[in-house]
């Protein structure tokens, strides 16, 4: 019930189609249950009349039978077109707060939980809510109206053979409600086990180049077969529990035939009742019957679309670990002064990252981190923008903590350039201009010229139209990371962050890149990640990280100069000065 309390307010934006729809479809259920009794009253007032009178009034019923059934197709018509569609608003309404639900996460709920999973939750699950957002209530009320209908109908027949018709239906409820239970928990093992499937393909997929390097077919395989497998093994449990359902729910239907016709031949051999009734009675317990198949029938989807509304609420419910304070302010006018003071941060149940980081960055200055794998550079650059939350010590740009202003203001002045540079499958002018819709063509034209690669495009068959394919699997490295340049040239924010921009490249794009690096970094405050010392000389300053904290400081001279942690680094990788 606490599920069907969240999924009502989902209707209320259609409430007019619901409510017409219900109309419809108690129409349609009121002509069902009508005509029976319409061939019963003829049966006992114009049928018994002389043959010519039948003939005279036989057109006039008839023009009204069509009337009635034409009402009736209109009907039919509203509630397979409107209902369905809004089933389907409603679908495209959930998924639109999922996926907007998905945005506001930070980067630690995306490190823990697999996309695969995240697209199922966004593609199958919805359906099935879909399915039943329309069918549900539909088939719940035509069924209701049909089954209440028909038995005041048939107590008005014959009281004593309708009791012991409710009383089979009576166990008939009970049974359904207790495999009821059982298949809500099969339905459930389902929707998991098809986001395994999703996890593994998305995961295969995603990875498909790595896969071949290293001939992994095989190893793929076996893993896609694992969650194949165990999907199978959970549908083999559904369909045992629905086969179970659906053939219970036979028998009893059988035994309100059984019923129908031994107590009707007891209260025919009784004088109680006569043939014309009983086979009036017979039509009804079709039209009674049909609607009891209908809900049977409904509680697979019933469950279907609980266990996907069940994980659907699951994302919505869950609160991102980073939102913004209800009198968050907009950062505006920013000139690049960060501090770090005191700052320390642990993922969820690890030891801590960092601790007790106190750095300041003058504006317009640049600062190089250099330090060994894991010692919580790519950690302290994230903290800038809010990807994570400090969980000791402030963040500071221009004298204000971080945590007081939007997210969405804070990153507006933070570029980020990263190694694995992330194109969006579209054009190379829509990759340029991603974060900045409202670009013209000459801000992006300029933006490629400033990165130093106006000339490239211009070579392309399509110039800023070319696809660069998925992840930009069309182009290279280099010219990846210069489309990443003149993202940011466009952005033109007062303080960049360069993760490990060059270390991917040979030595020779690493040369062309870093140019458009340092014109990119001129005149703003910039944090540089450096695995490659020689990208970072002149930085005013050099930060060496290790996991116990900031370990010397300085510019590149001084840092030599003290023979320690830098210099080794230095000469390992240059081989002297």
């Amino acid at each position: 019930m606490q599920l069907v309390k969240k999924f009502l307010p989902y209707y209320k934006p259609y409430i007019g189609v619901f409510l017409l729809d219900l109309l419809c479809a108690s129409i349609l259920s009121v002509i069902d249950l009508a005509f029976p009794q319409f061939l019963r009253i003829l049966r006992a007032t114009l049928f018994l009349e002389a043959p010519d009178i039948i003939l005279k009034r036989l057109g006039l019923i008839a023009l009204l039978l069509v009337l009635m059934y034409a009402i009736r197709s209109l009907c039919r018509w509203y509630v397979t077109y409107q209902g369905h569609m809004m089933g389907a608003k409603m679908e495209s309404g959930m998924r639109r707060d999922l996926f907007d639900k998905f945005e506001e996460f930070s980067f630690s709920y995306y490190d823990s939980h697999n996309t695969g999973e995240m697209m199922s939750k966004l593609v199958s699950d919805l359906f099935d809510i879909s399915e039943l957002a329309h069918h549900g209530p539909e088939n719940i009320f035509i069924s209701v109206v049909k089954i209440v209908g028909s038995f005041i109908l048939l107590i008005r027949i014959n009281v004593p053979m309708t009791l012991c018709l409710a009383l089979v239906v009576v166990c008939m409820a009970v049974f359904a409600i207790f495999q009821n239970k059982k298949m809500r928990t099969t339905f459930r093992d389902n929707r998991k086990k098809i986001a395994g499937i999703n996890s593994s393909l998305q995961d295969t997929l995603g990875g498909i180049r790595v896969v071949k390097s290293f001939t992994g077919e095989e190893i793929e395989k076996s893993k896609f077969d694992d969650s194949n497998i165990a999907f199978l093994d959970s549908k083999q449990a559904n369909y045992r529990q629905m086969a179970i359902f659906n053939s219970g729910n036979n028998f009893f239907e059988g035994l309100m035939f059984i019923t129908v016709l031994v107590a009707g031949g007891f209260f025919i051999a009784k004088g109680q009742m006569t043939g014309e009734d009983l086979a009036i009675y017979a039509l009804y317990i079709n039209i009674f019957i049909n609607p009891v198949n209908v809900l049977v029938e409904f509680t697979e989807q019933l469950q279907k679309g609980l266990a996907g509304f069940e994980r659907f609420i699951e994302v919505v419910e869950t609160r991102p670990a980073i939102v913004d304070k209800e009198n968050a302010a907009e950062l505006k006018d920013v000139k690049g002064v960060i501090d770090y003071e005191n700052v320390s941060f642990s993922y969820e149940n690890d030891e801590a990252v960092l601790s007790n980081i106190n750095l300041h960055v003058d504006a317009g200055k640049s600062v190089a981190i250099v330090g060994p794998s894991g010692g919580g550079k790519t950690t302290l650059c994230s903290l800038l923008p809010r990807f994570y939350d400090v969980t000791g010590g402030r963040v500071k740009i221009d004298g204000t903590d971080i945590r007081d202003v939007t997210q969405k203001s804070l990153r507006s002045f933070i570029g980020i350039v990263q190694q694995d540079v992330y194109l969006f499958n579209g054009t190379v002018k829509e990759n340029i201009a991603y974060g900045r819709l409202d670009a013209t063509m000459e801000e992006i034209v300029e933006a490629a010229r400033n990165a130093d690669l106006l000339e490239f495009i211009e070579s392309l068959p399509n110039g800023f139209d070319t696809q660069v394919g998925e992840r930009g699997a069309r182009l290279s490295g280099g010219q990846k990371q210069r489309i990443a340049i003149a993202r940011v040239f466009l952005k033109n924010p007062p303080i960049l962050i360069l993760d490990e921009a060059t270390s991917a490249l040979d030595n020779e794009s690493e040369r062309y890149i870093q140019e458009s690096l340092d014109k990119l970094a001129y005149g703003r405050t910039t944090i540089t990640i450096a695995h490659r010392l020689s990208t970072i000389l002149g930085a005013d300053e050099i930060i060496v990280l290790d996991e116990d904290g900031i370990k010397e400081r300085g510019n590149h001279k001084e840092l030599i100069k003290k023979g320690g942690l830098y210099e080794k680094y230095y000469r390992m990788q240059l081989g002297g000065i």
